[in-house]
């Protein structure tokens, strides 16, 4: 009995100890790491955070703690929240290789689990993303190229469009099945009919999930996924939409297997086969199924969703502000005119164009907290040490919304793009793509479709709410991980 007695103080002396040195060590490196409010065992800093405004409620964090601060997302993560154009570029710019690393996504992470270049660790992504860029460039450059892609795409747009007859429609799908289908033709060798169900199938899990990362309950996941994927809930249906994704991928790479011509590639699929028969004696290879099928489904995803939403916004708020879609008309008029259809180099002479679509990207703040990154090494960092393996969140809306770069931050305003002559100035606090080794590579994809489909909509429609102007409200619907324009109906009256 007092053996057993002695035993159960010794393992409760060694739980205390091991507890006292855990904590001690916390404080230690919490000394060293950015400051930030006091977690709670388990929640973390739960009670600090709103997650229908997780954005605003860290920004008001970083009214008391500064630019750079750690807050804690529940019981499996501690953060790095940077904030401010000095803040971002200097890490993800100055220090480069050392943000080069990829943070958690819960909610994409139960699918990607570290494959596919978007959310993979940086030894990973890095040669999937030389090869995606080199391969994407081929196609964008062969004997149909990228602009040549759109613009058959913008055609079968505005003959969706013209169908309507002016009637009140929710553009949502309309555009992303077309925006989908330029990226389909890259990465699959052809495009969609607008009314095959199994491609509008896809377009609503696409738009769905992503939604999902932009409600309470998908911020609630990110801090509690570990509890949270065990129970039910609308996380389940995100994550029967994400595997409907990879399966649909899975089907079209065992299609393009069976007729593979190592001689004459089709796409990025049969490019990336291509490349795995190549690499298959190198052990070290990051060129197998796994990473063809989820790099693929990165492709597709954030080829349609990203443009097709920022065009939803665009069109918003051009029908809120109609001198700013006048102004457009005017120069699409004068520059292009009627008889032809818009070109990309046109935006060269379409200063006031370019602009606009600046200020509607830089107001949709698609991705506000940026993908989440994590430091490869100890990080010096200003007047901090970041242990490795730290994640950081690059806060892009607040450089997208920093005072310091844009006059009015919080009105849309496309002189935010204008000198006083009235030409196009770039602005260094523009980073929707993010900045760095892991920024977006389809940048330049993503800036010909928005100019060319809001042209070539422009040059045929005007647009129309069922609200007067000011009775449109701009203000998103969700904000989490993605931010998600309001519901609305429109109409597209032909000139």
């Amino acid at each position: 009995m007092l053996a057993s007695g002695l035993l159960l103080v010794t393992v409760l002396a060694f739980l205390v100890i091991l507890v006292l040195m855990s904590v001690w060590k916390q404080r230690e490196l919490s000394g060293k790491m950015p400051p930030g409010p006091t977690p709670l065992p388990f929640i973390g800093n739960y009670l600090q955070l709103n997650t229908e405004e997780i954005y605003n409620s860290l920004m008001k964090i970083r009214e008391r703690y500064g630019p750079v601060f750690t807050v804690h997302l529940g019981p499996r993560r501690r953060i790095v929240i940077l904030c401010g154009q000095e803040a971002v570029k200097e890490a993800l710019v100055d220090h480069a290789l050392e943000f080069s690393g990829r943070g958690e996504n819960a909610t994409f992470d139960w699918l990607f689990k570290g494959y596919g270049v978007a959310f993979s660790p940086w030894e990973r992504s890095k040669p999937l993303r030389r090869f995606s860029i080199a391969t994407l460039r081929d196609f964008g450059m062969g004997k149909r190229g990228i602009e040549e892609r759109i613009q058959e795409e913008a055609d079968y747009l505005l003959e969706a469009l013209q169908k309507t007859n002016g009637a009140l429609i929710d553009p949502t799908f309309y555009l992303s099945r077309t925006v989908s289908n330029v990226m389909s033709s890259i990465v699959f060798g052809n495009r969609f009919d607008y009314e095959d169900k199994e491609f509008l199938s896809l377009l609503k899990m696409m738009t769905e999930s992503f939604q999902f990362t932009a409600s309470s309950t998908g911020q609630l996941y990110e801090m509690f996924s570990s509890v949270m994927k065990h129970l039910p809930g609308p996380q389940q249906k995100a994550f029967k939409e994400l595997q409907g994704l990879e399966d649909f991928i899975t089907k079209k790479v065992e299609q393009h297997q069976s007729t593979l011509d190592s001689n004459s590639p089709r796409d990025f699929i049969d490019s990336f086969l291509i490349h795995m028969q190549a690499e298959k004696k190198n052990p070290n290879t990051e060129f197998y199924m796994k990473n063809l099928v989820l790099t693929t489904l990165n492709l597709f995803f954030a080829g349609t969703e990203t443009v097709s939403t920022t065009l939803r916004y665009g069109f918003l708020l051009l029908m809120k502000h109609p001198d700013v879609e006048a102004k457009i008309h005017e120069e699409i008029n004068q520059v292009i005119g009627r008889n032809r259809q818009p070109k990309y180099e046109d935006r060269m002479k379409m200063p006031y164009t370019e602009a606009v679509i600046h200020e509607i990207q830089r107001f949709a703040d698609l991705i506000p907290m940026g993908l989440p990154r994590r430091v490869t090494k100890d990080t010096k960092f200003r007047d901090f040490l970041i242990p490795k393996g730290t994640e950081v969140f690059p806060m892009l809306g607040s450089v997208l919304n920093d005072p310091k770069f844009f006059s009015n931050p919080k009105d849309f305003n496309p002189k935010h793009f204008l000198d006083d002559n009235g030409q196009f100035k770039k602005n260094d606090a523009f980073i929707p793509f993010s900045l760095g080794k892991r920024n977006c590579f389809g940048e330049g994809l993503a800036r010909m479709e928005l100019f060319l489909y809001l042209t070539n909509i422009l040059q045929n429609f005007h647009l129309r709410s069922s609200q007067a102007p000011r009775d449109i409200d701009v203000s998103p619907k969700m904000v989490g991980f993605g931010t998600i324009p309001p519901n609305y109906t429109m109409s597209f009256l032909s000139h």
